[in-house]
């Protein structure tokens, strides 16, 4: 195979940001068409690229290896289903998909088909999870007991994006909340139970714009929070062991870079400013220190380099599907337990 052949299905923020340009800086990999109702736009960005209006016209191509799907996530289902029995691998835009039942049904599928199946979640790869990652799996803050990650914004204004409008798999859950599950659970492994607290704070808002969870880990407590009223941010990252703390402020900058036009191998790409390395504090011997924890460089290219690996020479895919339907698990349980008022056990 001397290129993996890609169709994109969507092109609005992520296929256009998150996607498109990731999957160009991957070397074996071609772009060669989207589904999209505004040919004009795509062709700004991909004019060599084939544009067509239907998933259906794009899984006609035989030469097409790979579908993307970044299309809104009450189609992710359908699509990824469709693209899988045509005969293609699929990577889907978190979140996977509405329903956990709905990720199982296509994991069937792939394992029916031979098909590979992955889920976008590239913030596994942003540089300040790399090096949260790292700092505790070395161990240095010995047994933790306290993680908690925020995603913060200051956005008043409730806009006409789908993604704020009612409907199935809207609202900040489903977004932001899908990023610090698949982290949390990707650091710790399923929780034995859920606690969550969503609803929408904005004026005018219609879907939740606000949650609290909590996930219990036993002795351990994970906390993951996000509100859209923020204008002083509290640290991205805090986690606390019984032989220290890592405290990290900031935010990865490669979503800004993408917005503006970079890509993965220019100058800066996925570094950080010195002024948001973390702070490591420990206590040894009797006193506590503090030190500087440099920034690991982040890379959301590894994704598209995994599928490539895993299309070409049989490596394991990026992120497994049975990750992906257990973020949809603890979705499904949070919206319970707020529905609910109480904690519900991990099933």
């Amino acid at each position: 195979m001397n290129k993996v052949k890609v169709g994109i299905v969507g092109f609005g923020l992520s296929g256009q940001v998150f996607h498109a340009p990731i999957i160009q800086a991957v070397d074996g990999m071609e772009i060669v068409k989207v589904v999209s109702g505004n040919p004009q736009k795509v062709k700004q960005q991909l004019p060599d690229t084939e544009v067509v209006g239907t998933i259906d016209d794009l899984l006609l191509d035989e030469a097409i290896d790979l579908v993307v799907i970044t299309s809104p996530n009450q189609t992710h289902y359908p699509y990824a289903k469709q693209a899988l029995q045509a005969g293609k691998h699929v990577v889907v835009e978190k979140p996977f998909v509405i329903h956990s039942e709905e990720a199982r049904d296509l994991i069937e599928t792939a394992s029916r088909h031979k098909k590979l199946l992955s889920v976008y979640q590239n913030r596994r790869w942003d540089n300040d999870f790399l090096t949260l990652k790292q700092t505790i799996e070395s161990g240095v803050m010995g047994e933790i007991a306290h993680y908690e990650a925020h995603f913060d914004r200051y956005r008043p204004q409730v806009t006409d994006r789908w993604r704020e409008q009612e409907g199935p798999g809207s609202g900040m859950l489903y977004d932001l909340g899908a990023h610090l599950i698949d982290q949390a659970l990707h650091l710790f492994g399923k929780p034995i139970s859920v606690y969550a607290d969503v609803f929408p704070q904005r004026a005018g808002s219609k879907v939740d714009d606000y949650f609290h969870l909590v996930l219990n880990y036993d002795k351990m407590r994970v906390i993951l929070h996000s509100g859209s009223l923020v204008t002083q941010h509290s640290p991205r990252f805090q986690v606390h062991g019984s032989q220290g703390s890592f405290i990290k402020y900031g935010l990865d900058s490669q979503e800004d870079m993408l917005r503006q036009g970079g890509l993965p191998g220019q100058p800066g790409w996925g570094a950080d400013r010195e002024e948001w390395y973390g702070e490591l504090t420990l206590a040894s011997y009797g006193s506590i220190q503090t030190e500087k924890v440099k920034t690991l460089q982040g890379g959301y290219e590894r994704f598209y380099q995994g599928m490539f690996a895993a299309i070409t020479d049989h490596a394991p895919v990026p992120v497994q599907a049975e990750d992906a339907m257990d973020t949809m698990k603890v979705i499904e349980l949070a919206i319970q337990s707020n529905a609910e008022k109480r904690t519900v056990p991990f099933r």
